[in-house]
């Protein structure tokens, strides 16, 4: 059939209702609504964040209204001049470990070696003559000599007036400065040291930072003195010795062992911060 035939007429279509706008806009304004429930976790999620936050925020610190002083102490010490005994059970296992290993030692043919530069047997004894461990300061306990336990490490003590001493009487201490203005605390300790050697050419101090600090707190004995810290720095002798200790009425050095007869309040510390 021809639908272009004017016979025949198109049949009318259906007119659809008219939109209600009023409706779409609440259905829009109700699928973006959050669920009571939904909304009560959200906010207390935010206030446990707050609350979160508030604890890894620290306080503003107070300005200080009593200031502490500073002191700066020099640990001078003197390394080993010779090498230090071996325990006999190292030196058993030292032993028995040589004596293993040359059972599978490589052996080279004699065509290989030198025997014009090649020693006797026993030569090598004739040679080398052994130096005396125990020196004539070690036998007369001379503790301001160098030339004592050449096989431990020394330390320089002062025997004056410290800062913090009970009564301003002399007592033993290390060499020790208070700061008052130099640069770094490491330059306070370098003072320290200089005033009692005259000058730092045979010395070396061994890095920046203390090796160890302690707080003095105030006692009834040093009433005019108040609460002090002291950092501990480490510096060591250099290609000498004797040097010339001043400004001190005696030194001594001493050993470890010895420097904790002289401390023994601080034998604790002294022990946990000298590892060797």
């Amino acid at each position: 059939m021809d639908l272009k035939d004017p016979k025949i007429a198109p049949q009318p279509q259906a007119a659809s209702p008219p939109l209600n706008r009023s409706k779409l806009a609440a259905a829009a304004v109700s699928s973006r609504r959050i669920p009571a429930s939904a909304a009560k976790v959200a906010r207390e999620g935010k206030a446990e964040m707050r609350r979160s936050l508030s604890s890894l925020v620290r306080p503003a610190r107070g300005f200080c209204t009593k200031p502490e002083k500073v002191v700066a102490s020099v640990l001078f010490e003197r390394l080993p001049v010779v090498v230090p005994k071996i325990d006999p059970v190292v030196y058993a296992f030292q032993e028995f470990s040589f004596r293993w290993c040359q059972q599978y030692r490589r052996r080279y043919p004699d065509e290989f070696l030198d025997k014009s530069n090649a020693r006797g047997k026993g030569d090598y004894q004739i040679d080398y003559v052994p130096a005396s461990r125990i020196t004539e300061a070690d036998k007369t306990n001379d503790r301001k000599s160098l030339q004592r336990a050449l096989d431990r490490r020394l330390y320089l003590l002062l025997y004056g007036n410290a800062y913090g001493s009970p009564a301003a009487d002399p007592v033993w201490h290390f060499p020790e400065k208070v700061y008052e203005s130099e640069e770094t605390l490491r330059k306070c300790a370098e003072s320290a040291l200089e005033s009692v050697l005259g000058d730092l050419s045979h010395t070396y101090f061994v890095g920046n930072a203390p090796m160890g600090h302690t707080v003095i707190q105030q006692t009834e004995d040093s009433a005019k003195v108040p609460s002090f810290k002291r950092f501990f720095f480490k510096s060591q002798v250099i290609a000498t010795n004797k040097f010339n200790v001043r400004k001190c009425k005696d030194f001594v050095w001493v050993t470890k062992d010895e420097l904790l007869e002289y401390f023994p309040e601080q034998a604790e510390f002294l022990n946990k911060m000298i590892i060797s």
